[in-house]
């Protein structure tokens, strides 16, 4: 193994990469694995991030099979040789192509809201995947960038086969990784956590840039707003970028190290200038502080104008020990602590406070905000297990917003039980046709919406008298 996860990839391939910084660069990446590695070298070289929509074509009866790709403004990228060994007729081809074509341009929709894409005329273009295989799927996206007026186009991947750049021809004018091990099978071996990524992380990370360009006071990337590999340890550990926490009145987005007991949990402060209160996200099992729906989500409250705190509740030594991840008791003792350590940080001063709780999360939201004197504002449970907060939901004080997607039977049920326990001001909000990791185009938009909202309403300057702030 040589990365821990496509985040941790685009940190080690960033540094094989230092010589582009500051040569006004854009980095596009491959949807939708490489847009996180790409956010990742993005942020490290202080460049503008976009990406480079592509589809393969697999082959009809055995899809992982590509036959080739295809891109924005009309690129396609055949593999002739694939296509004779298979059998594949035109009018399969044709098929495979009309359908894949439809999903670029929905996904097109969706990744960017309706932003038009970075300009790349006449400018050095770097063209990041979470690695290489057979290849047509980053030559498509060089082509995709060449006919978009790209002066030069480097390829940069943070793995691939020895020969990888004889399989590229001349569609990049560089290429860059520093890892070509001999042994390669497939890209996923290379990595302890190789998920595949969802749509709702791509967005997340689109929308990260963007906000750090606009800090920056600048699209182009001219600007830096946070550190990337080789800055000052010492100042990361305590939390501290360029954008220093300053006061409330100063936006701030920083790393975190909470101290809790001899424990050290990490985690990622956003406070927006001006920011009504702040909401402290709580994950389910098997999640982190990465969790791109809850990113996402945070994403959209930041742009409501909400501060939201992203942390680990457990170490990774804690998490290899399944029963802590579902010790509600613990959990929730630990979002009570990192709530406490919130309330002394100076951006958060005299701010409210919320919690977003996802799946087992909320059980222990729900129960830290029951605690007599937890002061929360409002909690929001996505998919939750209210349940997991047993005896303590008639002690919840905070106005609380159950989300459950309307195909989660099951988890529907327990939230409608737990809702007739709750004696503060609550509510079932139900998304149609959404599944428990509300997968479905636009649920996490509602999900979304609906928190913002709730937040929003209770943590206005006379919501936050009333509850005894």
């Amino acid at each position: 193994m040589l990365f821990m996860d496509r985040r941790d990839a685009g940190r080690q391939l960033a540094n094989s990469l230092r010589h582009l910084r500051g040569a006004g660069i854009v980095v596009l990446g491959l949807p939708r694995g490489g847009v996180p590695v790409a956010a990742a070298v993005a942020e490290a070289l202080d460049a503008p991030l976009d990406v480079c929509l592509v589809r393969k074509l697999g082959v009809p009866f055995h899809q992982e099979l590509g036959m080739g790709a295809i891109g924005e403004g009309g690129v396609r990228v055949i593999n002739d040789e694939v296509v004779r060994m298979t059998g594949v007729t035109e009018d399969e081809l044709a098929g495979v192509e009309a359908h894949e074509r439809q999903v670029l341009d929905s996904r097109a929709r969706r990744y960017r809201g309706g932003r038009a894409p970075i300009g790349l005329e006449g400018r050095t273009v770097l063209v990041i995947d979470d690695g290489v295989a057979t290849g047509s799927t980053a030559r498509a996206a060089c082509r995709i960038a060449r006919a978009r007026g790209a002066e030069r186009i480097v390829l940069a991947v943070p793995v691939a086969p020895r020969d990888w750049t004889e399989r590229m021809g001349s569609d990049a004018d560089e290429f860059v990784s520093p890892h070509t091990p001999r042994d390669f099978y497939a890209i996923g071996q290379f990595y302890v956590d190789f998920a595949q990524t969802e749509d709702a992380e791509v967005v997340a990370c689109l929308a990260e840039a963007g906000d750090r360009a606009a800090g920056s006071g600048s699209g182009s990337g001219s600007g830096r707003t946070r550190p990337g590999p080789g800055v000052d340890k010492g100042r990361e550990a305590h939390g501290a970028t360029n954008n220093e926490a300053g006061g409330k009145g100063d936006g701030s987005d920083r790393e975190v190290y909470i101290q809790i007991g001899g424990t050290t949990l990490r985690g990622r402060l956003t406070v927006p200038e001006g920011a009504a209160g702040v909401v402290v996200f709580a994950h389910g099992s098997g999640s982190s502080r990465h969790s791109p729906r809850n990113r996402f989500v945070a994403v959209g409250l930041n742009r409501a104008g909400l501060g939201t705190l992203l942390f680990d509740l457990l170490t990774e030594e804690e998490e290899a020990d399944r029963a802590n991840v579902f010790d509600t008791g613990l959990l929730a003792g630990r979002l009570t602590d990192a709530t406490g350590w919130l309330r002394e940080q100076p951006e958060c001063e005299g701010l409210a406070v919320g919690y977003f709780g996802a799946s087992t999360g909320a059980g222990a939201a729900l129960w830290s905000a029951a605690e007599p004197d937890a002061r929360i504002a409002a909690v929001v449970s996505r998919g939750g297990r209210p349940d997991l907060a047993g005896p303590r939901l008639p002690e919840v004080t905070a106005p609380t917003l159950l989300i459950v997607g309307g195909d989660d039977l099951q988890v529907l049920d327990l939230n409608r039980a737990a809702r007739s326990r709750l004696h503060c001001e609550n509510r079932l909000a139900v998304v149609p046709g959404a599944t428990h990791l509300f997968e479905e185009t636009g649920a996490l938009e509602q999900v979304t919406e609906l928190a913002g909202d709730w937040f929003t309403d209770h943590m206005t300057p006379a919501a936050h008298t009333a509850a005894g702030f």
